[in-house]
């Protein structure tokens, strides 16, 4: 794909942790993208929601590759986003770039409905399948427990997990957006280490100068806790399941991928923590 201000790319969730992150990389690369939204505000902004599919056809006139961001308030992937990436299609969309999770699989839950439907249906296709994200401890679910109660909740046990920064994310899908070549398969991204939440927990007390537990719950009282903090019931649960899969041993791994894709090695949480330690502060 030509790496030049022709290029014309849609950017699903463009104001939020990733999307954000690849807009800015793609302007830095000379390419003004259209950010969709469910409440845009700015010029470059484009309405665009999942569940509403009128708004799609709109969104995709004249763009030749996207940037996939599933929501977040269903886990009926399949019914909701594959109507949405037919109508891109039907657009003449031909690059797909999928945010996942290195615990779907093509054909699994949630995104994995959508990896499966790309490998299936579109010529040109990458599935970024990050782990978990260090932004969940600086502003995601965790931010708000350590900073008012020094507390990490989480029912993953003494499992660990080669948390990445959702920036060195962004940069292999702005490589996988512009790459000249089509991947036309998923990377698994991770940081550079593996590291229990007990060792996050270790790592957020000796930089912020204050003790930071982790509070090891089961699947059910983590699910509970997400439902109460206004996720949808049937996702907070399947987040919560998530954990166990941490517990069990898979996602202890590093991979090379996002080195793979963006020729730069990624950022440790020790650098992270350093970088945001303001996120933290009571």
């Amino acid at each position: 794909m030509e790496n030049d201000e022709s290029t014309k790319i849609l950017v699903t969730g463009g104001t939020g942790t990733t999307g954000r992150l690849v807009v800015e990389g793609l302007r830095e690369r000379g390419i003004v993208p259209k950010v969709g939204t469910r409440n845009p505000s700015r010029e470059s902004e484009v309405l665009f929601d999942w569940q509403q599919p009128e708004t799609a056809r709109r969104a995709f006139d004249g763009v030749d590759a996207v940037y996939i961001v599933a929501p977040t308030n269903t886990s009926d992937h399949g019914a909701v986003v594959l109507p949405v990436l037919d109508i891109a299609r039907s657009c003449g969309v031909r690059r797909f770039v999928l945010l996942s999770a290195s615990s779907l699989e093509s054909g699994g839950p949630m995104m994995g409905q959508i990896h499966k439907y790309l490998k299936g249906n579109v010529p040109e296709w990458t599935v970024l399948r990050p782990t978990w994200f260090l932004q969940n401890f600086s502003n995601q679910q965790h931010q708000i427990t350590i900073q008012q109660k020094n507390a990490i909740y989480s029912a993953t046990g003494s499992g660990r997990v080669g948390f990445i920064d959702a920036s060195d994310i962004a940069r292999a899908g702005v490589s996988a957006l512009l790459e000249g070549r089509a991947w036309n398969r998923d990377f698994i991204l991770t940081g550079p280490e593996t590291l229990s939440y007990a060792d996050v927990a270790s790592k957020l007390s000796g930089i912020l100068g204050r003790t930071i537990r982790h509070v090891n719950l089961d699947v059910d009282q983590l699910a509970e806790r997400y439902h109460a903090g206004g996720l949808d019931k049937d996702y907070a649960q399947t987040l919560a399941s998530m954990d166990k899969w941490i517990e069990d041993g898979n996602e202890d791994r590093v991979t090379d991928c996002v080195f793979v894709l963006t020729k730069q090695a990624p950022k440790s949480a020790d650098v992270f923590i350093r970088e945001n330690r303001q996120c933290w502060l009571s």
